[in-house]
């Protein structure tokens, strides 16, 4: 099984996360156990920013077990129809382009995505499993 994880769920464990920290990391170990971890682009970059260097940022992601997984075209494709769709119903501008790549890449890519935002990702991905560490 393959798990996308959402930025939120790693700063949850990076940043030692006294409320979240706990339930995400339990969540990752499952995961791992039934399989694999993998960030995109979106994800490696956002994370990256919360280390003094992008070598502690690799080595960290690589010591969890989080493996590189690219955006590509269709994924690229899909995300912008979802944020197409979202802004024709009203969605407002504080969801921003990166959620979507986010999703639409953990449901070509990935067989659930790992996030405590499963409001979001339920509403505008119905077809993407989701996970959810502070619901344990």
């Amino acid at each position: 099984m393959i798990t996308a994880v959402d930025t939120n769920v790693l700063l949850d464990l990076f940043g030692g996360d006294s409320q979240f920290g706990p339930s995400s990391r339990e969540k990752v170990r499952l995961c791992l156990q039934e399989g694999s971890l993998v960030g995109c682009d979106i994800v490696w970059a956002e994370i990256s920013a919360c280390f003094p260097s992008t070598r502690a940022a690799r080595e960290a992601m690589e010591h969890l077990g989080v493996e590189f997984a690219g955006i590509d075209a269709p994924t690229a494709l899909a995300a912008g129809e979802a944020w197409k769709r979202y802004r024709q119903q009203g969605g407002q501008r504080h969801r921003i382009l990166p959620d979507f790549l986010i999703g639409a890449h953990a449901l070509l890519h990935a067989d659930r995505l790992l996030t405590r935002d499963r409001g979001f990702y339920r509403t505008l991905f119905l077809k993407l499993n989701v996970l959810d560490p502070s619901l344990s």
